[in-house]
This record gives C-alpha cells, structure tokens and sequence, in this order.
C-alpha cells in the first residue's frame, strides 16, 4: 500500500460544495516501467482506498472495512491496454491507464475534501506502481435531492461497463430484470439519503409497470471480491414504463431518479470490487470493461475446483459448504496461478497458515475425486 506523500497530484482544481453527497472521481494513471499485475488486483485497490481512508480518519475506515450495511463507495478495475505474462496481467510502460472511485455519503465525501488537499503521487498495488497523473469528476459532484429533481423521460436505457450479477435464493443470478436492478438501487437510496420509500410498494410497482423494451448483453464469468466466481453480464438495456404506471407519479419521479443514481452506486453486488459499473445511455462498446484470457481462465479455475470440492462434501445444503469450498479454491487457484501463500493471505486477511493448510486441503481434495 502507499503512504501519502507531500507531493500533490493534480486535483487543485476540484471543488467540493459543503452539500455535496455524492461524488465520482476519475483517476488517470499510468507505470514508470513494464511490470505484471495479479489477475485479482482489485483486491488491492479495494485495500489501497480503505488504507487512505485510515490515515485521516481510522474510524470510517474500519465502519467502511466491517460494517455488513451497504457500503458508501464503489470502485473499478483498471481500463486501459493490458496484455498477459504468463498467469500475469501485463502492464505496459507509460501506457494510459483509468480507474474509478465513487462516495455515496456525507462522511466518506467530507474524508474526501481533507483527502484532496494532499492526495498520494502513486498507487503501489504490491510490486506494480501507478503514477497518478490527474483526479478529475467522472460525474458532477451532487445531492440526493438534486437527484430526486431529475425530469422524467419517456424511458430510461442503461449500461453495464463491467460484469453485473445479483444474488438470488443463495446464486449468481446474471440478468438485469427490473425487480432485480431498481432493488439494487433503491436498498443504496434508503440507506444513504435520508429520504427513504417503502421498499415492497416501489418493487410491487416495478414489477406490474416497467416493461424491457430492448437489451444487448452477454454474460461472462468473472473472479469476484476475495473468494469464488460469479456470471455476470455486460452490455445496455433500455426499460420502459406501462400506462398504468403513471398513476402513481412519485414511483415515476423514484425510478428515474434511481437510474440517475445507478452510476454513482452502480448496480448489483460486489461493487467495491469492480462489479456493476454503471452509465446512463445507451453505450454498447463504448467504455465496456475488456477482460483478459488470464482473468477469465482464473475465474474459470475457481469454479472448476469449487465443484470438484463440492462433490466431496457430505453436506451442501446452506451456505456453510459453499463459502468454505470457495475460498479454498480461489487459495488453490490464485496460487497456481503464481501468487505466493503469503500475498494471498494478506489479501483475504487470514492468518498464513490457515491459507497454508486450505491450498493443501484443496489439493487432496480435488486429487481424492
């Protein structure tokens, strides 16, 4: 992780109004020298923000780190030109790289002002240094309830730059339908706002009244967060509203007013850890996330262990079995993917030699089948 610096980035000239409450930053970066990346390096990104936090205020940064509510903040992967070294990302020199970072409270934004005034010259993900050459506003700084004040339109068309997923009975469940996708929303909305909407009344209503007028997706199986893979999709969808739907003008004003929040919070589960990216409009290529053979290959790995594991449990009912089957093999995988024991427990905050005996429980595991 880095420490902050007395050298400034550029982001002089970013200006935070007193009311704000949500904020998107672009971050532009790039490597003083060819380097390589583990495939799971969001982990460190994720790891790297919470460390900033820390320094200024180490009690957010704990409530952002353990609370189990929604959490305030979303962040990307890398976006930019990436080949692969062996079972490593490659990052090529002094080539341009983007990255994301969304707030979506008070406290975190007001962290942010103090940040701003000093912020890291670099982001050091282990061994791989990103000089950070600007912060810019990837959205306008804003409130909820400028939000709240957006004018509805006929329909509302999103896209999804990242792979998105939901959780559903215990799965991965890799479509946007609109119950699933404004739930998403508006569990950030009530959580953060201030100004809540009876959750079961605004879904009963999306359900009878928003209408899929036309989609391009596709789905792709990723690595996600510390532990297992998820099927997500990528791609835009544009949804519309029944007739019916116009008798209830308050739902009407809270749907679009979500799809206004959607790039801000984006969409789905395991947001912190680049799932979900979200834009308004109708982008089918534009910005989309492209993800290399090394990282589809380790999600793919993941899931191949975690069934085979699965097979040897005598109990798989719950989510006990699953959990402990996943974080064995992402340990198993990730290790054969060239990351040594310590990194890998450094990432998932476990004592080294619990990894230690998980990687050798996985190994016999899918060995004994």
């Amino acid at each position: 992780m880095s420490s902050r610096t007395a050298k400034k980035s550029r982001s002089s000239s970013l200006n935070l109004p007193q009311s704000t409450e949500l904020v998107a930053l672009a971050f532009d970066l790039s490597s003083p020298k060819d380097a390589t990346l583990f495939p799971q390096y969001s982990i460190g990104l994720h790891a790297w923000f919470l460390d900033q936090v820390r320094q200024i205020d180490p009690e957010l940064s704990e409530y952002l780190h353990d609370s189990q509510s929604e959490k305030p903040f979303t962040l990307s992967g890398l976006n930019g030109k990436m080949g692969t070294a062996g079972k490593q990302l490659q990052i090529h020199a002094n080539q341009p790289y983007q990255w994301m970072l969304t707030l979506l409270s008070k406290p975190v934004v007001d962290w942010l002002r103090d940040w701003l005034k000093n912020p890291p010259t670099a982001i050091n993900l282990r061994q791989t240094s990103f000089n950070i050459k600007s912060i810019s506003f990837a959205y306008p700084p804003t409130t909820y309830q400028q939000l709240f004040e957006t004018s509805p339109s006929k329909t509302l068309s999103l896209s999804f730059l990242s792979p998105t997923s939901f959780r559903r009975k215990g799965h991965h469940f890799p479509l946007p339908l609109p119950f699933n996708v404004f739930h998403s929303y508006l569990r950030r909305w009530n959580d953060f706002s201030g100004h809540q909407f009876e959750q079961d009344a605004f879904l009963s209503w999306v359900d009878e009244n928003v209408i899929i007028l036309r989609h391009q997706l596709e789905s792709v199986k990723v690595v996600a967060g510390k532990k297992g893979s998820v099927t997500g999709f990528t791609g835009a969808i544009e949804y519309g509203l029944t007739e019916n739907a116009y008798n209830q003008p308050e739902f009407v004003q809270l749907f679009f007013t979500l799809g206004e929040l959607a790039p801000y919070c984006g969409t789905g589960h395991k947001t912190t850890f680049g799932l979900g990216q979200t834009q308004t409009g109708w982008h089918r290529e534009e910005g989309l996330v492209t993800l290399t053979t090394v990282e589809l290959l380790l999600a793919q790995r993941i899931e191949q262990i975690t069934e085979k594991l699965m097979q040897g449990q005598k109990r798989t009912g719950g989510t006990r079995a699953i959990d402990i089957c996943e974080t064995r093999a992402t340990i198993l995988a990730r290790y054969e993917f060239g990351e040594s024991l310590k990194d890998i427990a450094e990432d998932l905050e476990m004592p080294y030699e619990t990894v230690k005996t998980y990687a050798k429980l996985a190994r016999q595991g899918i060995k004994s089948l």
